[in-house]
């Protein structure tokens, strides 16, 4: 449903002329791959995986996308990084694993999708941010080609599920509040996809998988306040402080400038960040 809702509103902005992005051609399907391929990897391994782990591990597990994109930035995209950044990284990295220390429960398949997952939403970022590059697609072609390639392999995979006949035979679907909010949710989904891919477009996709990060140890710590559900452990108080410090000291060096990734063969620029 967000793909159609991305496609219908990309399309009514492109004919009002609110929006550019290139007409569809033969050669857009090349200049796409293999994005669509690991959009759908991405949503199979991550329904797979959100049921097979406990809360605690998929959280730490998915921490593992970080370090990936950054791995994946460096191979793909040719870009370094100063040693503090790195740094930075790996205490998310390290301040997950001490907050779930008491929940080391193995799931082998659970591990595997929701590592699989961390490939795919680390490849996801990286390609996106190479494919919104203005000589390619730009970000609004990303986003609207995408969606457009995504639409039969969704309905293909909710038809196998069942999704699909479940949400056809849906009783409230003349109830009207209930339709506001469903548009509502098309219309944020959307929203939260543009935003996603604005942000790798000023930034990196780095940076954009940090924020998310950020994002969830905030949530966490919310949920000490409100809720009523957290279960207080020191180890996990201790292990969300060393994320929120590591995810904070990368927000502080990309304000500062001195993350900013350089071309592998800019040899000169990259000695001086390097010593950070």
């Amino acid at each position: 449903i967000p793909s159609i809702s991305t496609i219908l509103i990309l399309y009514v902005s492109k004919l009002n002329k609110i929006v550019h992005f290139p007409d569809f051609d033969k050669s857009i399907p090349v200049k796409l791959f293999p994005l669509p391929l690991i959009y759908v990897g991405n949503h199979i391994s991550g329904l797979s995986s959100t049921s097979k782990l406990s809360l605690p591990m998929f959280t730490v597990l998915r921490k593992f996308t970080i370090p990936l994109t950054l791995l994946l930035e460096i191979i793909i995209l040719g870009k370094r990084y100063p040693l503090s950044i790195i740094v930075s990284v790996f205490a998310i990295i390290l301040g997950a694993f001490i907050a779930a220390g008491s929940d080391l429960s193995f799931n082998l398949e659970g591990y595997t999708f929701v590592l699989l997952n961390d490939i795919f939403t680390a490849a996801n970022g990286v390609y996106t941010k190479q494919k919104i590059d203005p000589k390619e697609l730009g970000k609004y072609g990303v986003l609207f080609y995408n969606a457009c390639f995504m639409v039969v392999p969704t309905v293909i995979i909710s038809f196998s599920t069942g999704d699909f006949q479940q949400a056809t035979h849906f009783q409230h679907w003349t109830n009207f509040l209930f339709v506001f909010q469903f548009v509502l949710s098309c219309l944020l989904g959307f929203l939260l996809m543009y935003s996603t891919v604005l942000c790798s477009h000023y930034n990196s996709a780095l940076t954009t998988t940090v924020v998310g990060a950020i994002k969830n140890i905030s949530i966490a710590y919310i949920g000490m306040l409100i809720g009523g559900d957290y279960i207080f452990s020191i180890l996990n108080f201790i292990g969300l402080n060393i994320c929120m410090v590591g995810g904070l000291r990368y927000s502080f060096l990309t304000l500062r400038g001195n993350s900013k990734p350089t071309q592998s063969g800019d040899e000169d620029n990259a000695l001086p960040e390097s010593k950070c």
